[in-house]
């Protein structure tokens, strides 16, 4: 829309509410547009992008910003009809990156083809020119405690139930489960440390309920939770989330896995909340499994439990059932200003018509309501559900403040770009998923079941994902999820219908989009578009797919752990220094250590191995990235120019706080994308997060690494899965092609880049050999990375034939880069393994070896691992999975590993649980990183 063209102001804008004094621009209004509204005529001075605000009435200094009548704001000036209304923050997330919404808002050309000149951005999009104000005016509402009027309070009322309810056709479950939309089998690791054992195992039993009609799929269920050995603060909510899996109703059958009865959370936990809640467990054929032997044993022993069921699941067959058995879960993801107006006010309705029928709605995510609370009070069962509310609301605001946020923290990138400029507006939009008519019935705690029909408010972060999964533990049997930018993520095992916010968006996305709430924006009325999503409702509760289980990905993360109790060490982490990146001194090694392997020859100098890496930039991008490597291996698309292709999914990125959480975050994955073993790293964003390709190119300006060297795509800007995973594909491809074929030479231990660590009791013996190691291969000038929690750095035998008189300390940060060759010790916030082993992958490590008392470990997803171990009963029990068996002579233990360790880093053998699949990858949060 050029500069100086009148308009109607229905053409450009739209208020949410009457008596609003700001509108939404419906589509981008070049500055210098003429704008005539309610009989007078205004101009607008600056740019404003599609979604964002600007006045329609003047607004005094200190007057309130109004949307759905609701404050959001307070004017720091004087504000006229048609000026941009823009807060500091806003300003500085559109400079960061407006270029290419601009492109993709102007033209809908998401592959950036359309020159009209500017610099160029990552994927061949084009940063434009935007008229922004110099300067904001106004300021955020300020989030003050909403207080009850007791006094004047009245209890609401519920929309009567209809006379004949409508069907659906479901698999009625017995022992009050409900009915399920789907039936599934599902493989559920109780904790992280499962992770790879259920992928593998999920992984080998693809495509067998292909043959039982009646069965949907066989799914697993990994997650973060419960890996640490410290009991965590949210094990009653983990394990109320496990049980709530257990008796889903879209669960035909479950098993549920342990390590032995190892760790702080066991089946035998899960065993007694599921009786001492009295959960209907019995009425769903289930087994608890715990590992005992080999991964390969214990594979083959869970399958042999899962065949035996498949029959008896198959049996189940669906009848007609009445709506009043449906529990919708209510989300929201990729939130734009939009949101509020029409996807999130057509799910409310949809849900208004579920209660009519006597079933459930469940609202979550706190602090996306934070602000909202008039709207959502205005019409609850009564004072003590109105004060449980209210009690949720402040406990959720307590919580992130022992860890220094506040809900401000919540609002993503997405959600910044496309018009939400703060919590308060947000979550006047998000509250919309409750339609005016409807009561709130219950409040009830994260992954705490529903019982009678109603509307429900639960307690969850404003991670979509952690929120989902809460729902999903309460007994949801469908999602309805609304979505601004084009969120595309799924739950494993119950069907989402994802409701998109504009014609545009779906338009751009509508392979992975199913409704299309922007035809009310275009002149649709609501009731028409609520019917028929009401209608696809039930045909989707009766088995029709949805978009995202044709597209065949899910992913679950359960509310994270977090690590404050209150706020009495909060100055204290929040101002504790940092590593200096020196290594430590060391005792000399032995200087006839014979070392060598065959390494590949690069740009750095020997490395170990050259990987292709898809790096998603957050956890709804993670799934893609791994479903784009496994095709990339399975077609061979190496051209002999690297040895693999690696995803590293995640689930971090959004739906986390702000400050140190976000740094290390982003310092782990700029050490991946570093690390000598990447030869070509691609950044897939999902589009909407706080930490988007824009995010990364400047992080990786400042490292002094250049852009251009990257690939970068968007799931969403691309124009969804289907057309991202091609440009992937052909982004490799291309530049595989202009590449030099690998070299290889030969190397010794100066070029080494080695991550050591040890879990369990270690002997003296085993302690010298990793000591060796460690002054062999550091000595010579290579690189060894200790974690500061292994086991070998309380040994006064490593210390001493290492370190001698220095004293330890930790030279590193979590992921940070070793720069420098020597040994380092790396901090390590938690005593996750995973959470620490991803850690030393962004240190630059190119191998790792571990020394194992127990059970093996799982692996890194891209740098190998190799698992040792001098100890009797691991060698008797898990030799099978072991890669070097330290036995006889204790000398020749640090020979025999370095030889091992050169035939790995010479790519001649691959660590067997490795190669096997037992592997993971996590992100610590650190001690201040909390769920939003």
């Amino acid at each position: 829309m050029a500069g100086s063209e009148g308009f109607a102001f229905d053409e450009v804008g739209r208020l949410p509410a009457p008596g609003d004094n700001v509108a939404i621009a419906t589509r981008r209004i070049e500055a210098g547009t003429r704008v005539v509204y309610e009989g007078s005529e205004f101009t607008v001075p600056d740019t404003v992008l599609e979604g964002h605000r600007f006045a329609v009435e003047p607004v005094a200094e200190g007057e309130d910003l109004l949307s759905w009548g609701l404050p959001f704001g307070k004017a720091l000036k004087d504000i006229g009809p048609g000026e941009y209304a823009c807060n500091e923050k806003i300003l500085r997330v559109l400079r960061d990156r407006h270029g290419t919404l601009l492109r993709l808002d102007e033209d809908e050309d998401p592959e950036g083809t359309h020159d009209q000149g500017g610099g160029r951005l990552p994927g061949g999009y084009r940063k434009e020119g935007l008229a922004l104000p110099d300067e904001p005016n106004f300021r955020d509402a300020e989030l003050e405690p909403y207080v009850l009027e007791e006094g004047t309070f009245r209890p609401g009322a519920q929309v009567p139930l209809h006379d004949e309810p409508r069907t659906f056709t479901g698999y009625r479950r017995g022992a009050g489960r409900g009915v399920g939309t789907r039936n599934y089998v599902v493989l559920l690791g109780v904790t992280s440390r499962l992770t790879g054992f259920v992928r593998a195992l999920e992984w080998e039993m693809n495509g067998v309920a292909d043959a039982y009609d009646n069965i949907d799929s066989i799914v697993c269920v990994a997650h973060t939770e419960g890996g640490e050995d410290r009991t965590p603060n949210n094990l009653d909510l983990l394990l109320r989330t496990l049980s709530g899996f257990v008796v889903n109703p879209n669960v035909g059958a479950v098993l549920i896995l342990d390590q032995d009865g190892e760790g702080t959370v066991t089946n035998e936990m899960v065993r007694s909340y599921l009786e001492e809640h009295r959960y209907p467990v019995e009425d769903v054929p289930h087994a608890f499994m715990s590992l005992e032997g080999s991964f390969r044993s214990d594979l083959e022993r869970a399958k042999s439990v899962v065949r035996g069921w498949l029959e008896g699941v198959n049996d189940a067959r669906r009848t007609e059932e009445p709506a009043s058995e449906l529990k919708i879960a209510l989300q929201c993801g990729g939130s734009d200003a939009f949101s509020g107006v029409s996807a999130n006010p057509l799910v409310g309705w949809v849900s208004k018509e579920v209660v009519s029928n006597g079933g459930a709605a469940n609202l979550a995510e706190t602090d996306e309501l934070i602000g909202a609370e008039r709207y959502v009070l205005a019409n609850v069962r009564d004072a003590q559900t109105a004060r449980r509310f209210l009690r949720t609301v402040e406990r959720f605001k307590e919580r992130v403040g022992w860890h220094g946020h506040t809900a401000e923290d919540n609002p993503s990138g997405g959600n910044n770009y496309r018009g939400l400029y703060n919590i308060s507006i947000k979550s006047i939009g998000a509250a919309r998923k409750k339609d005016p008519d409807v009561r709130v019935d219950h409040v009830i705690d994260y992954a705490e079941r529903m019982g009678e029909g109603g509307f429900y408010f639960m307690d969850s972060p404003g991670n979509d994902l952690e929120s989902v999964a809460g729902q999903v533990a309460a007994g949801a049997n469908m999602i309805f999820f609304t979505t601004g930018n084009g969120s595309i993520t799924n739950f494993p095992f119950v069907p989402t219908i994802k409701v998109v916010t504009t014609t545009g968006r779906f338009n751009l996305l509508s392979k992975d989009m199913d409704v299309n709430a922007g035809a009310y924006l275009d002149g649709t009325p609501m009731e028409e578009l609520g019917c028929e999503m009401f209608e696809r409702t039930l045909r989707t509760a009766s088995g029709e797919k949805t978009v995202g289980e044709r597209a065949g990905h899910a992913q679950v993360s359960i509310w994270r752990d977090w690590k404050q109790n209150s706020s009495e060490n909060l100055e204290e982490l929040e101002n504790a220094s940092e590593p200096d990146g020196e290594p430590l001194a060391i005792k000399p090694g032995d200087e006839d250590v014979q070392f060598t392997f065959r390494a590949i020859a690069s740009e750095r100098g020997p490395v170990a191995d050259q990987v292709g890496l898809v790096m998603p930039t957050s956890l709804c991008s993670g799934q893609i990235a791994r479903r784009i490597a496994n095709r990339l291996n399975e077609s061979d698309a190496t051209q002999e120019k690297i040895t693999r292709f690696v995803a590293l999914p995640h689930t971090e990125g959004c739906g986390v706080s702000a400050g140190s959480a976000e740094r290390i975050y982003s310092r782990t994955v700029l050490g991946h994308l570093a690390n000598p073993a990447v030869r070509f790293a691609l950044l897939l964003e999902h589009g909407c997060e706080k930490t988007h390709n824009d995010y990364f190119e400047a992080l990786l300006r400042e490292r002094g690494l250049d852009p251009s060297r990257f690939g970068w795509a968007s799931v969403q800007l691309d124009g969804g899965i289907e057309s991202v995973v091609e440009k992937v594909e052909t982004w490799f491809d291309e530049t595989l092609s202009e590449a030099d074929a690998l070299a290889h030479v030969s190397a010794g231990p100066e070029a080494l880049r080695l991550g050591l660590y040890a879990a369990g009791p270690l002997s003296d013996e085993a302690t010298r050999s990793l000591a060796d190691i460690t002054r062999a291969v550091a000595g010579a000038g290579g690189t060894v990375v200790v974690p500061e929690r292994a086991a070998v750095l309380s040994s006064p035998v490593f210390l001493d034939t290492v370190l001698g008189d220095h004293a330890v300390r930790n030279t590193l940060s979590y992921g940070q880069q070793a720069n420098r060759p020597g040994l380092h010790v790396m901090e390590a916030p938690t005593d996750h393994w995973i959470e620490t082993a991803t850690g030393l992958g962004a240190t630059g490590v190119e191998v790792m070896v571990a020394h194992v008392a127990g059970r093996p470990l799982q692996a890194h997803r891209m740098i190998p691992l190799l698992q040792i171990s001098s100890d009797p009963e691991t060698l008797e029990s898990y030799a099978d999975d072991l890669d070097v068996l330290l036995e006889g002579d204790p000398s020749s233990w640090a020979d025999q590993t370095l030889r091992e360790l050169a035939a790995v880093a010479s790519r001649e053998c691959t660590p067997k649980l490795f190669e096997a699949g037992n592997t993971d990858f996590q992100f610590t949060r650190g001690l201040l990183g909390v769920s939003m």
